[in-house]
């Protein structure tokens, strides 16, 4: 039996009069990742902060682990399980790394301090380091530290490679990977389409504030002409198919 933790149909989001989200729909399994990839400007920001309540949509419908949850507010959302990510990381930048850790209300779960130490040994070796004086990298896994604190059931990730060296972009997609591996679902968008693919179990594609593309993310990987016109994704460009 197929198990939906994120459920989102016919999303019509706003911002002022400017219509960002035109019928977006998506969803998120157990057990799995996906990629939410698109150009600037497609719309991906937007369909995670109407996910998590910080943008409710004025049409359509969001269900978190099949409760309808459009009208929630975000505090309600993560407290159901969801934990978010934002563009930008958002740390403290004058805690050290164990006070930005200690933060984060303690909900149950097996998500400790000392657990996030073994998933990021850096984190552990910069404990007492300010957030400030961290590198992009360090404050990028940090981030994620904190919301896996919360012991969530499903993570949305909002850029987590964006500005980071290569190297470093390796060792955070690790670390989505590690998260699912521990039972926690992932939503993730991204601009580095290449890496996202490899993880990723499954893809959708914005452009414009629709979906023009939706599919297993391996058989997309494969399609080098898509892959490349990712950069400028459009409805003209793009079929959209079933999931």
């Amino acid at each position: 039996m197929t198990v939906f933790v994120i459920q989102a149909e016919g999303l019509q989001t706003y911002y002022g009069k400017s219509h960002i989200l035109k019928g977006v729909g998506l969803e998120v399994r157990e057990g799995e990742i996906v990629a939410l990839l698109g150009r600037n400007g497609a719309g991906k920001t937007t369909t995670l902060r109407s996910l998590m309540g910080l943008s409710h949509p004025r049409e359509g419908t969001v269900r978190v682990f099949g409760e309808v949850t459009t009208d929630w507010q975000p505090d309600r959302i993560a407290a159901a399980g969801v934990g978010y990510v934002p563009e930008g990381r958002r740390i403290f930048a004058n805690l050290t790394v164990e006070e930005n850790l200690k933060v984060p209300l303690e909900r149950p779960g097996p998500w400790d301090i000392a657990r996030i130490y073994q998933l990021f040994p850096r984190l552990a070796e910069r404990k007492g380091n300010k957030g400030r004086q961290l590198s992009g990298g360090e404050q990028e896994m940090l981030a994620i530290a904190r919301a896996l604190l919360l012991n969530p059931k499903v993570l949305l990730l909002d850029e987590p490679s964006q500005g980071l060296a290569p190297l470093i972009v390796q060792e955070v997609f690790r670390v989505v990977v590690s998260a699912r591996e521990q039972g926690i679902s992932v939503l993730l968008v991204e601009q580095n389409v290449r890496a996202a693919v490899e993880i990723a179990d499954r893809a959708y594609v914005l452009g414009d504030g629709r979906v023009v593309y939706s599919g297993v993310a391996a058989e997309l990987a494969k399609d080098e002409d898509r892959v490349r016109a990712l950069a400028g994704a459009s409805a003209e460009h793009w079929e959209p198919e079933g999931t």
